[in-house]
């Protein structure tokens, strides 16, 4: 069974695997970047042995990590989404209130983050996934409070609005998402019933529609993600596979043909789940979360150009953790 946070949490429906084992599930979120070559990725830690209230900032320039404003609260099993000004932090599990409406934005100019004048998500919510171009987010709420949703938010930066958008064609939760300026794709990770899926969800931002048709699908069943991509394709960490447990396989979603393989694709450096991702035009970081024997400080650099993955020369986490969430402002298409 894989590790999972001891909280007084609500009862969660068991994974069902096409393997030995179950798991609780969870959602992160990938990040957009290709507009612009953005400069830092903020990454809230989760769960490290407790809680945590705790961001880093990551540097992409020189592969450097140093704290950042911390979260309004303590928290785990978040997702984010941001622009080339903000990065947005759905908390996800709050304690002791439990799964949470609470967003936090989080400035990357002075490196400030409240909770004051953000909208908050439509319901209490934990283990969902977000992406979102330079005006808006996608937030995937997931877990509501204790069965997978097909909710949809779309969080408008310019307003620090959040309304409905567009639902999952599928109720789910633990899943993944990336996206460029035009859509966002979405790994819905496990259904309602907690079976692992390879269903993937193609979310145009234009039209606020939302469809599984000829979507490429995962290479295979699985939950517990991350993902992060630039202007022309997402890679998706898989995390938690059917019949195998931690994984190090990752996915390589074109948008332009919206096909999706894992030949070809840097793996991870160590077999891991619960991690998260974020990204600029050039490369993602990718924090494996939990690897093996507990949670990691681990980060790999994957770079787009030529599909290489390297955990050689990475800033580490403050703390090892997983759960978390992360953002970059490296977006894609107009910057605002």
């Amino acid at each position: 069974m894989l590790p999972k946070p001891s909280l007084s949490e609500p009862a969660m429906p068991a994974v069902i695997t096409r393997g030995a084992f179950s798991a609780k599930a969870f959602g992160f979120t990938g990040k957009t970047g290709g507009g612009a070559v953005g400069t830092v990725g903020i990454f809230a830690l989760g769960y490290a042995c407790f809680l945590s209230t705790t961001r880093n900032k990551y540097t992409f320039a020189t592969c450097t990590s140093t704290s950042a404003a911390s979260a309004s609260a303590a928290s785990y099993s978040g997702s984010a989404a941001g622009n080339s000004t903000r990065g947005i932090f759905a908390l996800g599990y709050v304690c002791p209130v439990g799964p949470s409406t609470t967003r936090n934005k989080y400035t990357y100019a002075c490196c400030s983050s409240t909770a004051s004048g953000v909208g908050a998500a439509s319901c209490g919510s934990q283990y969902g996934s977000a992406a979102g171009n330079s005006t808006r987010g996608i937030f995937a709420l997931g877990q509501v409070p204790t069965t997978g949703s097909t909710t949809r938010n779309k969080y408008t930066f310019a307003t620090c609005t959040s309304t409905s958008a567009a639902s999952a064609s599928a109720a789910s939760y633990s899943g993944s998402a990336a996206g460029n300026s035009t859509r966002g794709i979405f790994a819905l990770g496990s259904n309602a019933s907690g079976s692992l899926t390879t269903t993937r969800n193609k979310y145009t931002y234009a039209c606020c529609s939302s469809t599984s048709f000829n979507v490429g699908a995962a290479s295979s069943y699985s939950n517990y993600g991350s993902a992060a991509g630039n202007s022309t394709r997402g890679i998706f960490a898989l995390g938690n596979v059917s019949g195998v447990g931690l994984s190090t396989t990752r996915n390589k979603y074109t948008y332009a043909c919206c096909t999706s393989t894992a030949t070809g694709v840097g793996a991870a450096s160590a077999a891991s789940y619960g991690g998260s991702a974020a990204g600029n035009s050039t490369r993602g970081i990718f924090a494996l979360g939990y690897a093996g024997v507990g949670p990691s400080t681990t980060r790999n650099k994957y770079t787009y150009a030529c599909c290489s993955s390297t955990a050689s020369g990475v800033g580490a986490a403050s703390a090892a953790s997983y759960l978390g969430s992360a953002a970059s402002n490296g977006t894609c298409g107009v910057n605002v």
